[in-house]
């Protein structure tokens, strides 16, 4: 059998989410969950940490790739990313699930195109179509 090597990262730092949403691991692990199923992807391991005096790191390993968090809740931002290989399972779906349960106040977002030869960036704004 033979795999393709093409696979879509999408990185946000999202501004202006609530502080106890991100400093909330296992609330977080939850969300992280919710957003890999909502893509079809496969979660294979949750790897979680809470930092004192605030802030968390979740990583949720898939068969896929992997999605994951990183909070400064005293800055209400966090920092996700998603990275899933193959076409049928679509990362922008899990980060629109995250940003639909954190409520950021801003958001940025940059996608990439992984694997093809040369690393891509998808245009801000191009709809799901250019992005695959």
């Amino acid at each position: 059998m033979e795999y393709s090597t093409f696979g879509r990262h999408v990185a946000v730092d999202a501004w202006g989410v609530d502080f106890e949403v991100l400093n909330n691991a296992g609330l977080l692990e939850a969300h992280l969950v919710e957003a890999a199923e909502a893509c079809g992807a496969t979660v294979l391991s949750i790897q979680s940490r809470q930092f004192e005096p605030q802030g968390t790191t979740v990583l949720v390993m898939l068969s896929e790739s992997h999605l994951s968090i990183h909070t400064y809740p005293e800055r209400g931002f966090a920092a996700i990313d998603c990275y899933t290989c193959g076409e049928w399972v679509d990362p922008q779906l899990a980060i629109d699930y995250l940003m639909s349960v954190l409520n950021p106040d801003k958001t940025y977002a940059k996608k990439l195109i992984r694997g093809m030869g040369e690393l891509e960036i998808a245009e801000p704004g191009s709809n799901q179509a250019e992005f695959v």
